[in-house]
């Protein structure tokens, strides 16, 4: 079946209060997606942020990002009034997200629908406890003992709270149950508004496209709590850490910082972090892109302390054994893998034993000086094809950027027109392309610039807060979109159509 989706994060989403949320506004979202033909919505993690504001670092691989929590919908629910949380300074700038106002202001209101709200949703809260077990204790008293040590990563705790001593766990649990409570009740909250969006969604025929990160952040409830699930000395500090080699792109490489798993041990307990990572993903998502796919295969490490990913090596990843495991445990899982950079032979046969579907990233295509596999008519109908990912210029951006001998091969190649502009010729290119799904970013749908990058590697302190106008989301470009998607027998098919 042919489709296609935008790519769009809650985050970017407009609001009054600063960021995106799982408010009206995303459902009014799901019904542009309606409109414009498409089956996919696709987001990036959601899981609360840590570091840089990047979603790719977060507190928990399993808990929900509370900045998406929608003041709205908690005041048609009865836990805030309006007056709560009118008052604050968002920001002032519709178009970006101010993430210290976010952070300085978003928890006041949370914990004011918390007084509000605990007590009377107590049952809710303590069925919702249940279901999630296995992770939402702990991770709500890292959040608690977070703020006790005044926002240090764990690592920098007493010692016997970081190394998880009975008597200190018990302890702190006892001290801190205000604290945990409300950490649990945000949880609830988040899930509760998800798995309403997520509805309808589904009702109007939209799936949604998740991701998960191969790695954990550093400073993360994940790796206090399964600690042995990873490469640590005594002390709990990494030994090596991750990143990749320098390349085309980077001459020192890059450094991420997460820590290195260890895969022996997670291998002898028949990957059950893992597991149940994707077992929690996939109650979020409908189809879900693994991040750094070929890091089963083999992934770079760095020893801890490096200032640079110079100097590392390669090591051997699981490889087949994790997928059929996988497959034991979850049964068919509905994955995209990112293989994108450098691959070897042994990741190629990797993809193809597992069957999911690689990607395709049109704007890697154009060098005029070879032939690239990016280019469509290399696709085969198992792939995914995007314009461009978060951490790539959008298109319009791109194509000013590249070399101008790149630019005539763009031009000749889509046959691109003035009119028709280079965001739409790529757009257009993918959706033509034999590939089962294609997905464009919405500032490309949007032709917009620079300012509009959602994420540049290597770099802090500018990304992650591009937002979508309001305006901008009009019934005008829904059915352009919609055109676009028609001619290339993109969209979904009528109910009870074969």
């Amino acid at each position: 079946m042919r489709a296609s989706g935008i790519l769009l994060h809650i985050s970017s989403l407009p609001s009054k209060y600063g960021i995106g949320t799982m408010g009206r506004e995303a459902f009014e979202f799901v019904d542009f997606l309606k409109k414009s033909g498409q089956q996919y919505w696709q987001i990036l993690p959601v899981g609360p942020t840590s570091y840089a504001d990047s979603p790719y670092q977060s507190f928990s691989t399993f808990a929900g990002n509370p900045y998406f929590i929608d003041f709205d919908l908690l005041r048609e629910d009865g836990l805030l009034l309006e007056g709560d949380y009118e008052d604050f300074d968002w920001g002032d700038n519709p178009e970006s997200i101010d993430y210290a106002k976010i952070f300085r202001s978003r928890f006041k209101v949370l914990k004011k629908a918390y007084v509000s709200g605990y007590n009377r949703l107590r049952p809710e809260v303590d069925a919702f406890r249940q279901e999630h077990a296995y992770w939402i204790e702990d991770y709500a008293l890292f959040m608690a003992l977070k703020q006790r040590f005044n926002e240090l990563p764990w690592q920098d705790w007493d010692e016997d709270i970081k190394l998880r001593r009975p008597q200190a766990m018990e302890q702190y649990r006892r001290e801190l149950e205000y604290e945990i409570n409300y950490w649990v009740f945000i949880q609830y909250l988040f899930f509760k508004q998800w798995n309403a969006l997520r509805a309808y969604a589904h009702q109007n025929g939209i799936r949604i496209i998740g991701d998960i990160p191969f790695y954990v952040a550093a400073d993360s409830a994940d790796s206090w709590t399964f600690s042995e699930a990873f490469l640590f000395d005594g002390h709990k500090r990494p030994t090596l850490v991750a990143g990749v080699p320098p390349d085309g792109f980077s001459a020192t490489g890059q450094l991420w910082g997460n820590p290195i798993y260890n895969w022996e041990y997670l291998e002898r307990d028949g990957f059950q972090f893992w597991m149940n990572r994707l077992r929690g993903i996939m109650k979020l998502y409908d189809k879900v892109r693994i991040d750094h796919f070929r890091g089963f295969d083999s992934y770079w490490v760095i020893p801890y302390g490096e200032e640079t990913a110079t100097n590392g090596e390669w090591r051997d990843g699981p490889g087949l054994k994790f997928f059929e495991i996988l497959k034991q445990e979850l049964g068919e899982v509905d994955i995209i893998a990112e293989d994108l950079g450098y691959l070897t032979n042994r990741v190629r046969r990797l993809l193809t034993d597992t069957g999911y579907p690689g990607m395709k990233v049109l704007e890697f295509a154009f060098d005029s000086r070879e032939d690239s596999v990016y280019l469509p008519h290399h696709y085969i109908q198992h792939c995914v094809v995007y314009t461009g990912t978060h951490d790539n210029l959008p298109v319009s951006a791109w194509y000013e950027d590249i070399l101008p001998e790149d630019r005539a091969f763009v031009n000749k190649y889509l046959c691109l027109s003035e009119e028709e502009g280079a965001n739409w010729g790529m757009i257009r290119a993918i959706c033509a392309s034999v590939s089962e799904l294609s997905v464009a970013q919405m500032q490309d749908y949007l032709g917009l610039g620079v300012e509009s990058r959602m994420n540049e590697p290597s770099t802090v302190g500018k990304n992650w807060r591009w937002r979508v106008k309001k305006e901008d989301l009009n019934d005008g470009l829904a059915e352009k979109i919609h055109d676009l998607t028609a001619r290339y027998f993109r969209l979904p098919k009528p109910a009870g159509a074969q």
